[in-house]
């Protein structure tokens, strides 16, 4: 499974957002550093419109989202590169993830005590990268370390690229600034990633604001300083009320959705943040669709339709003959697959079929 972090300075709202995240109380929202110790782990269905709509056309008896799974990890000081606060912890919890939700304050509130300070959300996104960085400088030394004897006594071709992608991140790692900004070729990012260096995790930040900038976010000057950050970095920018997310879970559905319209929201800032973790992690959703249960597949993007059978069961991947597939807007357009395949919309695909999102799949196997 694979895995989001969510970072950041304390008290910047990670454990409210993680509640909203789960809809559920599982971490201590407190205002006091270190209030999450140990990473709490929750499993967040992805939000989907198509499975309520192919609910209705099936006549289902039960649906089953996506998953994607998230941690709230503990709050991160100054100087966690060297141990300071729960930085050991805080280094090797998020050296387990595979993508990086940093929580940044947006928001002014006196009674809400802020570590620094003060509020200055790129000053914070540059605390916690200047102690990835450090964290990495460590590694790379180790590594760098490692090549050179390797190539001392052999030569080793692997070896010498090691040490051409260190000479190329190390003035990135040094300036306090995220490895993955380096420019490397795809093979080199390849090698990059296979270190599981903490700088190279692709990151979404999450700007945390008051319920009032919800509707003008571009008029919070926080808001537009993150995102002039992120842009220089290529990282995405959700805006979210963390606070407001973690009241909205006590509604029902209907009423979330007046209490947004009345807010002038389209959507939920968690359903926009789940969706793009969804995607950093290069993840998509491939649909079943019967009586007995719509479904959402979680497979990599990318994926061959056999490799995409095994999601289902591993005999169907074994036994594999071909895939069954109407687009999602094609099959709605038509309201069955029945008529799908009479307006020659649905396709048989074979085994070199690279899966698309929103593909409505029937499998053909045999064992």
């Amino acid at each position: 499974m694979l895995q989001a972090g969510i970072v950041g300075l304390p008290n910047v709202g990670k454990s409210t957002l993680f509640n909203a995240l789960t809809a559920q109380e599982a971490a201590l929202a407190a205002n006091y550093p270190f209030a999450t110790i140990e990473p709490n782990v929750g499993m967040v269905a992805v939000p989907d419109e198509r499975l309520a709509v192919l609910e209705k056309l099936n006549k289902a008896q039960k649906v089953v989202p996506a998953t994607v799974e998230f941690l709230d990890i503990a709050g991160l000081v100054r100087g966690a590169s060297k141990g300071e606060g729960l930085g050991n912890q805080f280094l090797a919890n998020i050296r387990e993830t595979h993508a990086i939700i940093q929580v940044v304050r947006c928001f002014d509130d006196d009674n809400i005590v802020h570590v620094e300070g003060s509020v200055d959300p790129v000053r914070d996104i540059e605390t916690i990268q200047i102690e990835l960085a450090l964290a990495d400088l460590a590694s790379a030394a180790k590594r760098r370390e490692k090549a050179a004897r390797a190539i001392k006594a052999s030569g080793d071709k692997a070896a010498k690229t090691e040490i051409e992608i260190l000479d190329r991140i190390q003035p990135f790692l040094e300036e306090g600034r995220p490895a993955r900004a380096a420019d490397l070729t795809d093979d080199e990012r390849a090698i990059l990633k296979s270190w599981f260096f903490l700088s190279t995790k692709p990151t979404i930040y999450a700007a945390n604001v008051d319920e009032e900038t919800l509707a003008n976010p571009d008029g919070n000057a926080h808001v537009q300083a993150v995102r002039k950050h992120a842009a220089s970095e290529n990282a995405d920018v959700v805006v979210i009320c963390a606070k407001l997310e973690a009241e909205l879970v006590a509604l029902d559905p209907e009423e979330r959705a007046e209490y947004l319209k009345d807010l002038g929201l389209a959507s939920s800032g968690v359903d926009e943040l789940i969706k793009a973790a969804y995607h950093m992690l290069g993840l998509m959703s491939f649909l079943t669709a019967g009586e007995k249960e719509v479904r959402a597949w979680t497979i990599p993007i990318g994926t061959k339709a056999p490799a995409a059978a095994g999601e289902i069961h591993t005999d169907i991947e074994r036994g594999f003959i071909r895939a069954e597939i109407v687009g999602y807007d094609d099959l709605v357009a038509c309201g069955s697959r029945k008529a799908a395949s009479e307006k020659g919309l649905a396709r048989l695909e074979g085994k070199e079929y690279i899966m698309q999102d929103g593909d409505v799949v029937d499998f053909r196997f045999n064992v």
